[in-house]
């Protein structure tokens, strides 16, 4: 009896070809999501034969799920249906470079580093420095949603990325955007494929603004302080004067003893000029005796000419005097790629740190930050928890929960604490809606899931201050217009159905 995957499989190598199907079940396992395995994977070479692949799941009704280098797919909730795995690895081309005019466009499988290597031959990149850098595709890039610790300084891809084609549910070859940074084609609808996980459209190419690369010769600046509230001054103080660092992050205790005792897994690769790194370096150097494992650490990073670097040196060291700083590093080109290599990386070392790690992103003003880092710890410390936390400069907070075990308890205990968290958050910025902030579950393990909605409980109504008690049952900000615009662009929800809940 011939089984539905068989036919699938000789239906795609009717439309593709047998090299571009991989008719090994074997070789599925690599593409599972949340412990899903597709039924084929298929790797078209084309925009044209992305269409045809997803008109095809279109009228039989197949889900399918659109993927790179597959280094973010356990962001999200698990898929409702998946038939397919769309591997866009083979459209990476670089088909426009003008770098008189700043721009770039590249196909959605282009890694990011065959990218900026590109753009760095003429003195520029694209300050997309993400987790799981030396693997991740510039199409994963911005289907996953993930910052970059530039992002205070460059903002975020929605900021530079000007255009982008690809293709709906419906299987329409689409556009939006442009090649150029000045255009006036309508609305930018490519910006709402940022953080989509490829539930809206599959990602076929992308355009972008490019930027001066930081000169040979950045630095970096750490400074230790023993509570968090150092941290904080430090960088109130940075933030009320001249100084605009490429980065200023704060990181937790726990966080910095991780990056004492653990290298990233992911192959590490060249970023800046002058890092100088051959290509056996596949990994990051340990962090050396400057670096302070026990304390709370303000991180930033700065560059410019000789003389831009002697100020950003003098005056850093003296707010950090300032905080009370028990101890101020300035970081060379020797020394700053150990240190920086893990702030990118800070998210798959987390992962990497705990069977289950649960991590938060969390999005409140920078004011409401020393009360917030509390209320975090005390729920962790309630619940036993080893916990971990990164504070960029623009708000944004990642906070994870590392428990050493994986039964069933653990999982509850997780349950618990996120609701917990989601309750705090919101409630973090006062009674003006204004200024409450919002949590999203970025990673979590599959039972956790099961348990939860990802994206947290709907905030509650201006008028009260009423906590949510249930996380699962409340619905997320804006859920219906996402439902709208999923329906809009995916009529038939083919596309990573369930994902984005």
């Amino acid at each position: 009896m011939t089984s539905p995957s068989t036919n699938l499989i000789a239906r795609f190598e009717s439309i593709l070809g047998s090299s571009q199907v991989l008719a090994d079940p074997a070789s599925w396992a690599a593409y599972a999501v949340d412990e899903i395995l597709p039924s084929v994977v298929v790797k078209p070479a084309s925009a044209e034969q992305v269409a045809e692949i997803v008109r095809f799941a279109s009228l039989e009704k197949l889900a399918l799920i659109p993927c790179g280098n597959r280094t973010k797919l356990a962001l999200g909730m698990p898929p409702s249906r998946y038939d397919i795995a769309l591997d866009l690895t083979a459209l990476n081309q670089i088909p426009h470079y003008d770098p008189g005019d700043l721009t770039v466009s590249a196909d959605a499988g282009t890694p990011l580093t065959k990218l900026n290597a590109l753009l760095y031959e003429h003195n520029q990149f694209l300050p997309l420095l993400v987790p799981w850098y030396s693997r991740s595709t510039i199409g994963g890039t911005i289907a996953s949603g993930l910052h970059s610790p530039l992002q205070q300084f460059y903002g975020a891809a929605r900021d530079f990325l000007i255009g982008a084609e690809f293709v709906t549910g419906s299987a329409a070859l689409t556009k939006s955007g442009g090649r150029v940074v000045k255009n006036v084609t309508g609305y930018d609808l490519h910006k709402l494929l940022i953080g989509s996980l490829g539930s809206l459209a599959v990602i076929t190419r992308l355009n972008f603004r490019t930027f001066p690369a930081p000169i040979a010769g950045s630095r970096g600046f750490v400074a230790s302080f023993p509570s968090a509230e150092g941290a904080l001054a430090l960088r109130r103080a940075i933030t009320k004067s001249s100084l605009t660092p490429l980065t200023h992050d704060i990181i937790s205790p726990e966080l910095a003893q991780i990056f004492a005792t653990r290298t990233p897994a992911t192959p590490e690769t060249a970023v800046f000029a002058g890092e100088n790194r051959t290509p056996s370096q596949a990994s990051l150097p340990p962090v050396g005796d400057w670096f302070s494992s026990r304390e709370w650490q303000l991180c930033a990073a700065f560059a410019g000419t000789p003389e831009v670097l002697t100020r950003y040196a003098r005056e850093l060291t003296l707010l950090a005097e300032r905080s009370r700083a028990n101890s101020t590093t300035i970081l060379d080109d020797a020394t700053r790629p150990a240190f920086w290599g893990r702030l990118r990386e800070s998210l798959s070392l987390f992962l990497e740190a705990s069977p289950t790690t649960a991590i938060f992103k969390i999005s409140v003003l920078p004011s409401h930050h020393a009360t917030l880092f509390e209320s975090l710890r005390q729920i962790a410390d309630h619940a036993a928890l080893p916990h971990v936390l990164i504070a960029r400069a623009g708000g944004t907070i990642y906070f994870a929960l590392l428990p050493t075990s994986t039964n069933e308890e653990t999982i509850s205990l997780l349950a618990h604490c996120a609701t917990r968290i989601f309750n705090a958050v919101s409630a973090a910025g006062g009674p003006d809606p204004r200024n409450r902030g919002y949590a999203t579950l970025l990673f979590a393990p599959l039972a956790l899931k099961q348990k939860i909605n990802m994206g947290g409980p709907h905030p509650v109504s201006p008028a009260s201050t009423r906590p949510t008690t249930n996380a699962r049952l409340e619905q997320a900000p804006g859920l219906a217009l996402m439902r709208r615009l999923k329906s809009a662009f995916d009529p038939q929800n083919i596309l990573a159905p369930g994902r984005i809940s």
